[in-house]
């Protein structure tokens, strides 16, 4: 392996991407699911309507409610399917995208995300993330007991990359889960603040904080000197 100088890993939802844009174009998949099933095109936008009016869980059975009177356990299981299982129409952030066309060559990229690891594989692929970075690391893969914060994923970094862990920097977006066991490990920490995220949360305690947080990629390298 090559000796790189430095690592960054990237949380995926909401750091490299719009969790959103994943939603509704689940949702679409389902709408289209839908209407193949039923003859009616307006699955889609109840879904939409219901998250744009705030709602987070249980998005199916509430437009199951609306459009059948009636909330069948399967039939919520099976759109559940068609969505996490769907082809993803989603794009790298703009910013994200600059910043990966101007990385220096002696980066180590590497990826540690949570989630259903095939949804979180095919979200991957459809960013063209395969060929940017050297290490994924879907932790469900391994079981939902080792998704953030347990360390699994940080140390199989260590490991891999080869490098220290005062070279290793997690840029993610997720104050509850993503940012203590870094900072407990000796890594640089930088939360991206994405105004349209999904998960806007307080940090429960000083150690669940970022060392330093951005609004955008643009400012990734001088957040990372500033912690340096």
């Amino acid at each position: 392996m090559d000796a790189f100088a430095r690592g960054l890993i990237f949380d995926l939802d909401d750091t490299l991407y719009l969790e959103r844009d994943f939603v509704f174009s689940g949702f679409a998949a389902v709408g289209a699911w839908w209407q193949r099933r039923t003859g009616r095109g307006d699955f889609a936008a109840r879904c939409t309507q219901l998250y744009q009016a705030g709602a987070r869980g249980n998005i199916f059975n509430h437009a199951l409610a609306e459009v059948d009177g009636d909330v069948d356990p399967a039939l919520v299981e099976q759109l559940v399917s068609v969505y996490r299982d769907h082809q993803p129409s989603i794009s790298l952030a703009p910013d994200v995208a600059r910043f990966l066309r101007g990385r220096r060559s002696d980066d180590f990229l590497g990826i540690i995300t949570d989630g259903p690891a095939p949804t979180q594989r095919a979200k991957i692929s459809a960013l063209g993330l395969e060929q940017k970075v050297d290490l994924v690391l879907c932790t469900d893969a391994w079981g939902i007991g080792y998704r953030k914060p347990h360390p699994r994923a940080f140390e199989t970094t260590e490991t891999t990359s080869r490098l220290m862990a005062s070279q290793l920097i997690y840029v993610a977006d997720n104050a509850i889960k993503d940012f203590v066991t870094p900072r407990a490990r000796g890594w640089k920490t930088v939360q991206i603040l994405r105004p349209e995220r999904v998960h806007a949360c307080d940090p429960p305690t000083p150690m669940h904080q970022a060392q330093s947080q951005i609004f955008t990629f643009d400012d990734l390298e001088q957040a990372i000197r500033d912690i340096s």
